[in-house]
Order: C-alpha cells, then sequence, then structure tokens
C-alpha cells in the first residue's frame, strides 16, 4: 500500500522547526512550519499549496521571507494559518518591503492568510502581489471542531496550547486509503485508466452504493459502487500525522496533545530538554524528551518522531533519543 503522505523534517533535530509533507498523486505539498527552509528545493516549495504555522517566534516564521522570494512573480495562490494576530504580522512583513514595480508583473502571487483564536473564531485575508501586497477582502468566521481544512481527499485539524502565547499543534488526517487490486481487475475484465481515480473520489466522497460507476471495458458500461468496493477494492482507515512543538507540560496541554494526536501513524513532537533540566524546560514553556514520550505513549501512536532539539546539547542527539524511546515503550504502570 503506497502511503498518501510523505513526510520529512526540512532541518535537522537541531535546526528550525519545518515539516514538509509531499502529497502523493496530488501534485502539491504542505508545509508545517516556517522556520528556515532553504534547504528545500525551490521545486519543493513551489508545490506547497497549505502553510500551517504553529505561531511566530523567528525560528518558526523566519522562513516566510524565502517563501516570498521563491513564489514572486509565479501565478500561485497559497494559504497560511497561524495563531492570533497572525494576520497582523503577515502584514508587517510584507510591509517592510517596496512594491511600487509590482503592477509590470503579467503574474499576481496571492496570499490567503487565516488567524485562528483560541474560542473557535477565525479571521482570514488577502494580499495580493498586484495590489502591493495590501490587506485585502478580510472576513471573520467560525472554525468547527478546529477543522482549517476540509477536502476530498484528507483535512487539516488545529487546537491552541499554551506557550506563554497561544501556538497551534495540528493533525493531517487522510479521510480512507483505497487499493486497487490489480489481478481483480483483470478477473473482472476491467481495465486500468482514469476511470478508476473517478472511482476513488466516488468512494471517498460517500457516494450509495447503489450509484453506477463508468468502468474501463467490459463494453465500457457501468456497474454498481458496491460492486466495484466488493471485488476490486480494499479501503482501509488513512494516515494520520500530528505535529506538535513549543508547549508547556502541564494537564490542560497534556491533555489536549493525547486528544489531537490519538491513534495517530506518526507523531512530530519537540523534544528540547533532557528531562535533569525539567525545570529550564519549564521555565521556557518546552517539552523535554521524557514528556515526549509520555504524551506520544498516552496517545497511543504508532510512531513518534522527535526535534527542536536545545543546541545546549549539541553531540547528545542519542541521549535525547533514548529518553523518549524509553517513555514510549516502557510498559504502562498498573
Amino acid at each position: 500500500m503506497r502511503p498518501l503522505f510523505h513526510p520529512s523534517l526540512v532541518n535537522d533535530p537541531f535546526g528550525d522547526p519545518a515539516l514538509y509533507v509531499d502529497c502523493l498523486f496530488e501534485k502539491r505539498a504542505l508545509l508545517f512550519d516556517l522556520g528556515d527552509i532553504r534547504r528545500l528545493a525551490p521545486r519543493k516549495i513551489l508545490r506547497v499549496s497549505h502553510v500551517f504555522v504553529s505561531h511566530t517566534h523567528m525560528d518558526h516564521f523566519i522562513g516566510f521571507d524565502w517563501l516570498l522570494r521563491i513564489c514572486l512573480g509565479r501565478e500561485k495562490s497559497m494559504h497560511l494559518f497561524g495563531p492570533a494576530h497572525f494576520l497582523d504580522q503577515v502584514e508587517h512583513k510584507l510591509a517592510a518591503y517596496t512594491w511600487n514595480l509590482v503592477q509590470n508583473y503579467a503574474t499576481d502571487f496571492t496570499i490567503h492568510a487565516t488567524e485562528v483564536h483560541p474560542d473557535g473564531q477565525a479571521r482570514r485575508a488577502t494580499f495580493r502581489c498586484r495590489g502591493a501586497f495590501r490587506r485585502e477582502r478580510e472576513s471573520a468566521f467560525a472554525i468547527a471542531d478546529g477543522m482549517l481544512l476540509d477536502e476530498e481527499m484528507f483535512s487539516v485539524r488545529a487546537l491552541t496550547l499554551d506557550h506563554k502565547t497561544p501556538c497551534l499543534a495540528f493533525a493531517l488526517q487522510e479521510k480512507s486509503h483505497v487499493n486497487i487490486w490489480k489481478n481483480r481487475l483483470a478477473e473482472q475484465g476491467l481495465s486500468t485508466g482514469p476511470w478508476l481515480r473517478e472511482l476513488k473520489q466516488a468512494v471517498l466522497r460517500g457516494e450509495p452504493d447503489a450509484t453506477l460507476v463508468r468502468v474501463g471495458r467490459r463494453e465500457d458500461g457501468y456497474l454498481p459502487l458496491g460492486t466495484l468496493k466488493a471485488h476490486i477494492l480494499r479501503i482501509v482507515p488513512g494516515q494520520k500525522i500530528a505535529y506538535v512543538t513549543d508547549v508547556a507540560y502541564h494537564e490542560r496541554n497534556a491533555a489536549r496533545i493525547v486528544e489531537l494526536a490519538r491513534g495517530a501513524d506518526l507523531l512530530f513532537i519537540e523534544s528540547t530538554f533532557l528531562h535533569k533540566d525539567a525545570e529550564r524546560a519549564a521555565e521556557k514553556s518546552h517539552l523535554t524528551a521524557q514528556q515526549a514520550g509520555l504524551l506520544a505513549r498516552a496517545a497511543g501512536v504508532k510512531s513518534v518522531i522527535p526535534f527542536h532539539f536545545s543546541p545546549t546539547y549539541s553531540g547528545e542527539e542519542e541521549r535525547l533519543r533514548a529518553e523518549l524511546e524509553q517513555a514510549f515503550s516502557a510498559a504502562a504502570q498498573p
């Protein structure tokens, strides 16, 4: 089974946070956080359709300028999401440059920015290159259950955590994973072709089993969706990836992290300090590696990937990883 999502951290675990998720078959990618992203090839940046920013401390947002530099002069739209006050911060970033010649561009790179408030309210505004990136079309709306993006193939949900400032954590969830049994296609006298993508989309839309689907070959006839599901499809739960960084370890944060990450295939979670320095971690509102491992275990995730290590531990990467792994894999206490 080929996964839809192919995630990779842009930097090593001591570098700025940024998670690049390539979406197979979708011809696009998602980006979680905007630390230093200069390691990403321009062609990869140009695949990005949506960027989800946890908060705007410099190491999570400095990559905005490089993103802008690569996309400027392209006919492209990009959606950015961030916490409260995000619209002001995007506006101020853009206002730092002089845009007196952008009317000469044949293209109009456009940013659609959304700020998410802890009470579920949100605001959205548009910034167009040919409009000198002035703030336009601002609107307010409510977000139900933290759902930032809800598409046919997948969704992205966010919740607000405490980092002495609102900080967003994210869960990327594939709706379902639909596989084609190629050998069974031949058995049913069916051919491959574009109709199979349409078939998958019908399943993901939840269309009734009685829905007639145009098939390849069999004299180009129609078959009920339920028949095709029974004979040539394998439908399994979709991938789930959770991303958590820059949070204080306390009861409310812990409960919300476990809720968001529950059952995830992959949890990317900050492991900034060793547990011997838990007091310093608390002062900085960060997690220790042990705390990250305990949260991953409580959420029942299949795999956990630590990142955002403090430079204090340069040369001690394996010690941080071992502390997290011990907490994650230890047998649950009665």
